[in-house]
């Protein structure tokens, strides 16, 4: 099938943002006079589609704006000594944009946190739409990300591709009714997924875009 779109999950898939979320996560738990939670406990949950996010981390049923008024402080604080991009992402990125393709990322990430990263990392120009949490009504593994990206792009959803490292980007692209390649490089572990960036690249050059 023809891709005229390729959309990127942004944490764990192109960014090594895990000490980053863990602090900032653990930012607003101060804020609410919780405890610090480990951090190999919060990347374990990160992508967990089955707990309500809002209730594990900050005790709450529902994300508030304070909980992204403290986590966007932290983030906009420290992003620039807790972030990195994986090796081989922006050659990745390099290689497609020659391609003809429309570039876009899908994060459930704030959009301040998430523009400040890409910027920070150099690689926010190689994208033509970057939708966010607060974008949408519904994060992911609502399609929501997906369909407003391929409405931007005036696409029909099969003929763009998702790639993310987690159920919830997974489900996502079901319920969109996309493609999804799975990645394992970043803070979840799949046996079957691509486990590197450079066989990643091969598999999207050898697609007939």
């Amino acid at each position: 099938m023809l891709k005229k779109a390729i959309i990127f999950d942004m944490d764990g898939t192109l960014v090594d943002s895990s000490r980053a979320l863990s602090n900032a996560i653990n930012y607003v738990r101060e804020q609410l006079h919780l405890p610090p939670l480990e951090h190999t406990d919060i990347i374990s949950k990160i992508n967990d589609h089955s707990i309500n996010a809002a209730q594990y981390f900050y005790k709450s049923k529902h994300f508030i704006p304070d909980h992204q008024k403290w986590f966007s402080s932290y983030y906009s604080a420290n992003h620039h000594k807790e972030l990195v991009l994986y090796d081989g992402i922006k050659e990745l990125l390099e290689s497609l944009k020659g391609n003809d393709l429309k570039l876009a990322v899908a994060t459930n990430a704030y959009r301040n946190s998430a523009i400040e990263s890409l910027v920070h990392l150099d690689i926010n120009d190689y994208f033509d739409a970057v939708v966010c949490f607060d974008d949408v009504k519904e994060g992911k593994p609502s399609p929501q990300m997906l369909e407003k990206i391929t409405e931007l792009f005036s696409l029909e959803t099969e003929h763009a591709l998702f790639i993310g490292d987690g159920e919830r980007d997974q489900m996502a692209a079901s319920r969109a009714g996309m493609d999804y390649i799975m990645v394992s490089w970043g803070f979840s572990k799949h046996d079957s997924a691509v486990n590197s960036v450079e066989k990643l690249k091969e598999i999207l050059l050898e697609i007939n875009f």
